[in-house]
């Protein structure tokens, strides 16, 4: 019986650490991607609307995440689908950035979805980061990874005509805010994973 016990709880402190790789290394994926869009806008290789397409496909990832991570592990199923996902996605901005469709990344509308782009590249960094270093839980990550998800809503509903404009990128900021200010207070709550 003790050695049941011994090995459950060696197995248990063996599989955290894998469990919390296999997040920091989708919230990674997520940074990658999302600095993708946000460099293809600048170099004009992505239109806004392309920009805003991209981020609903993004919004569906952080969705599946937020879900998944939502009892505080992946199975491997999940982690396979999370992947396949994030596969079917990069394809996407790899064509749409080599397509024959240009935006112009000094226009107005242009800056605006870049600069709401970079600040979702900036949340995936501090969530991936805290995954990677303790201070957010797997649990908290995906509750993190719902909030991503209605901001790249709102990039898309903001930009699928083309255009963000000042009013929409304010209603973009202000949920921006709110989603930072959430990631703060779970990186702090104590709530270090074990």
């Amino acid at each position: 019986m003790k050695r049941l016990i011994l090995a459950s709880a060696l197995t248990l402190a063996l599989a955290s650490p894998a469990f919390a790789q296999t997040a920091a290394t989708d919230t990674q994926r997520d940074v990658n991607q999302q600095e993708r869009i946000e460099n293809g806008l600048k170099d004009g290789q992505l239109s806004t609307g392309e920009a805003a397409r991209l981020e609903k496909g993004e919004a569906r990832i952080d969705q599946t995440e937020a879900k998944d991570m939502k009892d505080g592990t992946l199975s491997p199923a999940e982690k396979a689908q999370i992947q396949k996902e994030q596969n079917a996605e990069s394809r996407r901005i790899t064509k749409d950035d080599n397509n024959a469709i240009k935006g112009d990344p000094n226009s107005a509308s242009s800056k605006r979805m870049q600069a709401d782009v970079q600040r979702d590249a900036n949340q995936e960094k501090r969530i991936n980061n805290g995954v990677k270093n303790g201070t957010l839980t797997n649990k908290e990550a995906g509750r993190l990874e719902n909030g991503q998800a209605r901001t790249d809503r709102k990039e898309y509903r903001a930009g699928k005509d083309g255009h963000v404009g000042r009013n929409e990128q304010r209603h973009i900021q202000r949920g921006e805010n709110h989603q930072s200010h959430k990631v703060w207070r779970k990186k702090h709550n104590e709530q270090d994973r074990k």
